[in-house]
């Protein structure tokens, strides 16, 4: 540990000694400072994923030219005596030539065979030119685009030339005739792969590339032709050499070995039997003499099979494939291994072995080429742990074959899954990738050590995104795609975990799932109620991912009763399974009607109602998700369906005034589905509100001024026009009429289109206990009409007591809300719905002397055609007219045709009651069956049908859910681990406010006798100081003005940064807070509309912009005045509670954890609350000052209406300020405008001592920890007494020069622990003061 952290660990040592209560801030909890406030709410931007085979490849056919010549040497090659002459394992000179030939071939076919065993083999043994040209390129026309591979032995002629050819025979066998590779390419096509074993092979190389570059010249010369002269006759493309693959035995000027111990085709006895030939040469080796009895014969006798991995043979095999995969995944580029070891299996075992090649034959000064070119991989050190296991194995073989002895496996892959354990214990994305992550992989196939190695994946994929992807590289798909056939259960938590990563990172994976049945297993983890719950939340999510915007996925996974499984555990206790449970259910929704009325037979609606009031935001969020992707679907609509989405809308609109952004983000996208369904009700409602609004405005004398008796209201309650109403009413309007829509966190997709749908009005619901707003716009267009007399007031009425026009109402009070993301997308949403009300609306009207009803504007010959009730519907959703006229109070009555008149061509003959003129009515008769999908629809025209609805606000909340999974779940918090950056810096924070609280100690003892007017801090405030705030341990303070906040340095005296508070005109900031001012210091600031935001980053260091954290409406009837008390608040760091209110008849109690109300406590009082107290070690103890003067005590234990337990009246005047003295015998202190101080006993109605001060207290503060306080007047002075009403000094206004400047007090603070009183008055001047310095 360095010494700078040892003495910040001593110094906290004795502070800690000192104080024991600084403790506590290591265990105050922090508010506000979850995810879904640190980070913005949106997902993971996609990054192309590149492990994928873009296409996926198999060699189909092979040509196997053997040029032996069994018995004639080459003239150029004079071998020695005796020298290798083995081919395929077999002595050309045991037999007759031509027998040996055919035996060789036939060798040669069944070593390819090994690798490829579906391939089409053909051989050619001592070709002539013909016989190559005809076998080549009927195996190109054979194989089509597939790979076809051409193998060349040139062991029986002379060596390549550099002129680019090859050599074979003529038909006598008198001749070496040259074969040219210009015309072998031509003749075998692209994709190709060519094996050359003679020597000088890599001539062969240089001239195929040579060859390679002159026809893409050519193809090159062709095209330009082609375009110069369109019309002349074109001569076939010469083919493309791209993408061909060569391997050669040895580089240009290279002769193959001729060590009598090896065989003549070393290269392609590498290619094709590698086990064996890597067992010879490690005998030969001076690594051989380790066991000494170890012979050729004996090796010979090795048990078992290849493809065994149970036997030593097989297990060799085993070991070699997972070394030689590794040895490539460290050594080659991303892209090349995925091309040579990925995409074709043939090409993977040629190059797998080609290692083992370029190592033996590099030990006899031969060095095989490649192209692509590979790095050098002979010297890895991952051949030795594969000498190592050869060693292992061979050192039994005496025993194993002479007496029987049984086999040990090799610790091969034990040794090397502990090295990849070592490696996760330090690993992260800066350090190179662990090198045993292909050995992993094929661990995987092994039963003994599958479980250790899927727990190693887990834990690696765990790291991050990069892991995975580096996981998905190496080629883990398919390997974790065939284990969700096992069915062990042991296995289910760590494929859970693991499947749970890769969808994280990779969502593409649903289709492979589905395909192969995938999606079964999570339905079984899912539905086991013996699963921990943690598992249960990752089946859901892969779950989730798999029905995500995947029709086959929401078809499968609804067959495997999806929606059953979910429902059933939607109380389960763990947060994130509900959260993901409703996820799973709403994505399994969108688009798709099937599953919804699954989910209507099992009542899912109502059920996920309960998630509505969960404590967790994120669960609240993601039930409102599900009940919008419920209701918003674009199939054909009947009765049942728009009564359950009615109900649906209903329920989502007591989410408005939710505490988290998260939540009412979601509920404004899920009511923008309701309006979709349901656009042209919407409209009509919204032409009312504008139309109700214009008569407002003429019965009106003033703004605000209440409204005649001739006009209807929209509420029964004195407070329906918001604080914002009027603002907003002053833009909505143009908005829609320029068809704009704000930029907002919810992205804005498409301008809003005509809905399909067409249901009538209901009178279901109530709008009791819902906040209403009007929604109206500025100076109508002239050219739009009024409504007819059947709309008249009296009867129009009756239009606001329906769902449409209470979730009409729950939008425009969205547009009002503080958080702009949200209130701007709600306004995308209403100034689309007010611009088809507006533009697209031109009524016509037909009047009779009985009875004036609306005709359509333009009714068509097809609506002419069609049965009454699908030209209702046809009016409804194609014309924006029959949208105003399908009232639910517009009542249809028969009308006398006079002679020789049409009748109206769009009414129905025989007029029903309400509702019924719309087959799609909320109020279905009781014959109708209760999955009854409606009235079919015809359409006559294309034209007629209308389009689908467009989406126009989404928001990315279930993305970045998502990435929870993608980021590491199992890695130790950085705030816990002591050794960590940001642990350090919260203890220097905690160090930092117990030396501020020791060092203010001695100065709250000589408070009672210090003077406390030295003006230590004086400046100009940018507006009138209405609330300042001390931060209890960094030297600045909030100051707030009309409609911004000020952060002042009072120990340098320079302002650090000014920013709005965005709160809307004619409002005012009445409160201001520090959040978690121990620790990451928030900003919190109320204003007299009810708003309450969170600021972060407010700037006192100037070096960014501040950010809000969150907003909302903490009391949302609060009416902004010039006179009334405003918001009050008082904020509890210990519980996380939010008490508020102001100008209303109630405390509100907010869970800032929950971002929830908790309860409304009814203050009984006729006036406002304008001081609010809690009792922060009780927690039960609640006080507020009332303007009438009285003083009430609420026990937050009991039930709203039986917790005011007391009332003290002694105050004739404004309570400018409660204050509860700290401990158990602490009083209560209150003071009222009459400067009157009464200290309170909370056991007893009466007070304990009274202090007077002057008249005209405008403002009052006591000191936390020392014993005095403060009162301002408005008289200029301000005053400073002892707890036992001794004046200790008063702060005057004095002329002169050096006088102090003074004006009208209207805000006064204490420091939280020193002994400074920050002073605002009304002429914009802010002053500190403190004690004098002597």
């Amino acid at each position: 540990m360095t010494s700078s952290a040892n003495m910040a660990l001593s110094a906290y040592e004795d502070i800690s000694e000192e104080d024991e209560c600084d403790l506590q801030d290591w265990q105050l909890p922090l508010a506000y400072m979850k995810k879904r406030h640190v980070e913005r709410v949106e997902g993971s931007r996609a990054v192309t994923q590149t492990w994928r085979m873009k296409e996926r490849m198999k060699t189909v056919s092979v040509a196997l030219v053997l040029c032996l010549n069994v018995g004639v040497d080459p003239p150029d090659v004079i071998k020695p005596s005796p020298c290798a002459r083995q081919e395929c394992w077999i002595d050309p000179l045991s037999m007759s030539p031509q027998k040996a030939l055919e035996a060789i071939g036939a060798n040669l076919q069944k070593q390819y065979e090994r690798w490829q065993p579906r391939a089409r083999y053909k051989q050619s043994l001592d070709p002539t030119v013909e016989e190559v040209k005809k076998l080549c390129s009927s195996l190109r026309r054979n194989a089509k685009e597939e790979r076809v591979l051409f193998h060349y032995n040139g062991h029986g002629v002379p060596r390549p030339t550099v002129n680019g050819e090859i050599w074979v025979f003529n038909k006598s066998y008198t001749q070496y005739i040259p074969l040219s590779i210009y015309d072998l390419q031509t003749w075998m096509g692209s994709p190709s792969i060519f094996v050359y074993d003679c020597s000088n092979a890599g001539v062969i190389l240089d001239s195929f590339k040579q060859f390679a570059a002159q026809r893409e010249q050519e193809i090159e010369l062709a095209k330009i032709n082609a375009q110069s002269y369109p019309g002349a006759t074109q001569m076939p493309l010469p083919p493309s050499m791209k993408n061909c693959i060569q391997l050669a035995a040895c580089g240009p000027k290279q002769l193959l070995p001729m060590n009598p111990e090896l065989p003549a085709d070393l290269f392609t006895s590498c290619l094709t039997t590698p086990i064996k030939i890597a067992l010879r040469w490690f005998v030969h080796q001076r690594g051989g003499k380790l066991v000494p009895s170890i012979t050729e014969d004996l090796i010979e006798k090795i048990p078992g099979r290849l493809n065994d991995r149970r036997t030593p043979l097989g297990e060799l095999n085993w070991i070699f494939t997972a070394i030689t995969d590794t040895i490539a995944w460290n050594t080659l580029p991303r892209e090349l291994f995925q091309k040579l070891f990925r995409q074709d299996l043939l090409v993977a075992s040629l190059f797998r072995n080609f290692l083992l090649a370029e190592r033996i034959m590099r030990s006899y000064n031969c060095t095989p080429l490649s192209s692509p070119r590979l790095p050098p991989t002979y010297q890895h050190p991952m051949w030795q742990a594969w000498d190592l296991a050869v060693d292992h194995c061979l050192s039994q073989l005496p025993s194993i074959v002479d007496d029987g002895a049984a086999y040990r496996h090799s610790p091969f892959f034990a040794d090397q899954l502990t090295a990849f354990q070592v490696w996760l214990t330090m690993g992260n994305e800066r350090r190179d990738p662990p090198e045993q992550l292909p050995i992993v992989l094929q661990v995987l196939l092994s039963q003994v050590h599958r479980l250790r190695a899927l727990d190693l994946l887990g834990r690696f994929l765990d790291l991050g995104p990069w892991a995975v992807s580096l996981a998905l590289s190496v080629g883990i798909f398919p390997y974790v795609l065939k284990l969700l056939q096992s069915s062990a259960r042991e296995l289910r938590p760590l494929l859970v975990f693991i499947w749970a990563k890769i969808l994280a990172v990779d969502s593409s994976c649903q289709a492979d799932l589905v395909k192969d049945n995938g999606h079964k297993y999570f339905l079984s983890v899912l539905a086991d109620p013996y699963m921990p719950s943690e598992h249960r939340t990752m089946a859901a999510f892969v779950l989730a991912v798999i029905v995500n915007d995947y029709a086959n996925g929401q078809e499968a996974c609804l067959q495997g009763n999806l929606i059953a499984i979910c429902l059933e555990q939607l109380n389960d206790a763990h947060h994130l399974l509900r959260q993901w449970l409703a996820i799973c259910l709403g994505r399994i929704w969108t688009n798709f009607d099937a599953a919804r009325w699954c989910g209507v037979r099992d009542s899912a609606h109502e059920k996920l109602y309960i998630l509505l009031n969960d404590p967790v935001p994120e669960v609240r969020a993601a039930a409102v998700f599900a009940l919008g992707c419920f209701i918003g679907n674009c199939s054909e609509r009947t009765d049942h369906a728009n009564t359950i989405d009615q109900g649906v809308g209903m329920k989502l609109t007591e989410l408005a005034q939710d505490g988290a952004v998260i939540v009412r983000k979601e509920l404004v996208v899920a009511l923008h589905q309701l309006v979709l369904q349901f656009e042209s009700n919407f409209a009509s409602i919204a032409l009312h509100f504008i139309e109700e609004e214009r008569q407002r405005e003429q019965s009106q004398s003033v703004m605000g001024a209440a409204v005649t008796p001739a006009v209807f209201h929209l509420s029964s309650t004195p407070q329906a026009m918001g604080p914002r109403s009027r603002l907003w009413l002053q833009t909505s309007y143009s908005d829609s009429m320029s068809g704009s829509y704000p930029s907002s966190g919810l992205q804005p997709m498409n301008s809003p289109s005509r809905s399909s749908s067409s249901a009538s009005l209901s009178s279901m619901g109530s709008t009791e206990g819902l906040e209403k707003s009007p929604a109206v716009g500025d100076k109508l267009d002239r050219s739009i009409k009024r409504v007819s007399s059947s709309s008249s007031v009296s009867s129009l009425g009756f239009a606001y007591n329906n769902v449409y026009a209470t979730v009409w109402r729950t939008l425009v009070q969205i547009v009002q809300e503080p958080h702009s993301e949200v209130s701007e997308a709600a306004n995308t949403v209403v100034n689309a719905i007010n611009l088809k009300a507006t533009m697209n609306t031109q009524p016509k009207f037909m009047r009779d002397k009985r009875l004036t009803h609306s005709a359509p504007s333009s009714p068509t010959n097809s609506m002419a055609r069609l049965p009454t009730d699908k030209v209702d519907r046809e009016r409804s959703t194609d014309s924006p007219d029959a949208a105003q006229l399908q009232l639910p109070h517009e009542i249809a009555r028969p009308l006398a045709i006079r002679p020789g008149e049409q009748p109206p061509p769009s009414r129905p003959p025989n007029p029903a009651p309400i509702g019924s003129a719309i087959p799609h009515s909320s109020t279905f008769q009781s014959k109708r069956r209760l999955f009854d999908k409606g009235p079919n629809s015809t359409y006559d025209d294309d034209d007629d049908v209308p389009s689908p609805p467009t989406v126009l606000i989404t928001t990315e909340f279930c993305e970045w859910s998502s990435r929870y999974f993608a980021q590491s779940v199992m890695k130790f918090p950085e705030e816990h681990d002591p050794q960590s950056p940001v642990h350090y810096d919260r203890e220097w924070r905690f160090i930092r406010n117990a030396r501020v609280r020791r060092e203010a100690r001695e100065m709250q003892k000589r408070a009672v006798s210090m003077r406390l007017d030295d003006q230590i801090f004086i400046n100009r405030n940018k507006g009138n100081p209405t609330v300042v705030k001390f931060h209890p341990y960094d030297p600045h303070m909030a100051v707030a003005d009309k409609d911004g906040i000020s952060i002042w340095n009072w120990d340098e005296g320079a302002r650090t940064n000014y920013f709005r508070n965005n709160n809307v005109i004619n409002s005012r900031i009445t409160a201001l807070d520090f959040i978690n001012a121990h620790d990451i210091t928030l900003l919190l600031s109320g204003s007299d509309d009810g708003a309450v935001r969170i600021w972060r980053e407010y700037g006192w260091d100037g070096e960014c912009e501040p950010e809000l954290v969150t907003a909302w409406q903490a009391i949302s009837d609060l009416l902004p005045s010039t006179r009334g008390s405003g918001l009050v608040v008082d904020w509890e760091q210990e519980s996380g509670m939010l008490l508020a209110s102001g100008d209303v008849r109630i405390i509100r109690v907010w869970d800032t954890q929950k971002e929830k109300k908790l309860q409304d406590i009814p203050t009984g009082a006729d006036s406002c609350v304008t001081s609010l107290v809690s009792d922060s070690v009780g927690r039960s103890l609640l006080i507020a000052g009332c303007g009438d003067g009285s003083v009430r005590l609420f026990d937050r234990r009991l039930a709203p209406n039986e917790c005011r337990v007391m009332t003290l009246r002694e105050h004739t005047g404004w309570v400018v300020k409660v204050f509860l003295q700290k401990g158990s015998e602490g009083n209560i202190i209150s003071a009222s405008v009459g400067g009157d101080l009464k200290f309170w006993d909370p056991r007893f109605s009466e007070s304990v001592k009274t202090i007077q001060t002057s008249q005209g207290l405008a403002s009052f503060d006591v000191h936390p920890q020392a014993e005095i306080f403060a009162c301002g007047s408005a008289n200029q002075f301000i005053s400073l007494y002892t707890l036992n009403g001794e004046n200790i000094s008063t702060i005057k206004y004095h002329d002169g020069f050096m006088g102090q400047r003074i004006g009208p007090i209207s805000c006064l603070a204490f420091h939280p622990h020193w002994v400074h009183l920050a002073a605002g008055s009304t002429d914009c001047f802010l002053s500190v003061y403190g004690e004098r310095k002597r």
